[in-house]
């Protein structure tokens, strides 16, 4: 656990840069399973997202999704997860064409083993749901870039230029 802060009831873990990431293995939109030690040895973009098919995530996948081949060229892997079904995920690539691996997190242990399952508000209603982040991941599965509470535009970008300077 070096790195990370113990987890308290009710309080999420905060992972840290140099801390391991917690292994995951989530369905994707076609119901193929993707865990996170497929991808050792390679850069990994985890970002978490709250839903298909509204605005800023509409926007962050599409984001990604220019910037693939980038990624690609960069030997990293991009992957997007909320906590929507693979079949909601299949509509959401389908209606926007998207070119990103969505995971599905419908339970939010991945999302609570990040620490971005949180306590949100909306007009005074209190609820549980996915704080927008981005982790990069280095080769040898250690959080190399945490960004919390993303603000869309130029995300990507930013993500990117951090692939290539971890890849010296």
């Amino acid at each position: 656990m070096h790195g990370q802060k113990r987890q308290k009831k009710g309080i999420p873990m905060t992972l840290t840069e140099g801390s391991s990431a917690p292994d995951f293995a989530l369905p994707d939109s076609e119901e193929k399973t993707v865990a996170l030690t497929q991808l050792r040895g390679r850069p990994v973009v985890v970002y978490f997202y709250p839903k298909d098919d509204t605005s800023g995530c509409t926007a962050e996948a599409k984001d990604f999704t220019c910037l693939a081949t980038d990624f690609q060229r960069a030997g990293a892997a991009v992957l997007g997860i909320s906590p929507d079904s693979p079949a909601k995920h299949r509509k959401f690539i389908l209606k926007h064409d998207l070119g990103v691996h969505l995971l599905s997190d419908e339970n939010h242990s991945v999302a609570e083993a990040f620490g971005v399952w949180v306590e949100k508000a909306m007009y005074g209603r209190k609820y549980m749901g996915i704080e927008r982040a981005t982790f990069l991941i280095d080769k040898a599965g250690k959080v190399a870039r945490i960004w919390r509470k993303v603000r869309v535009p130029n995300h990507a970008e930013e993500v990117l230029a951090a692939v290539r300077e971890m890849n010296g």
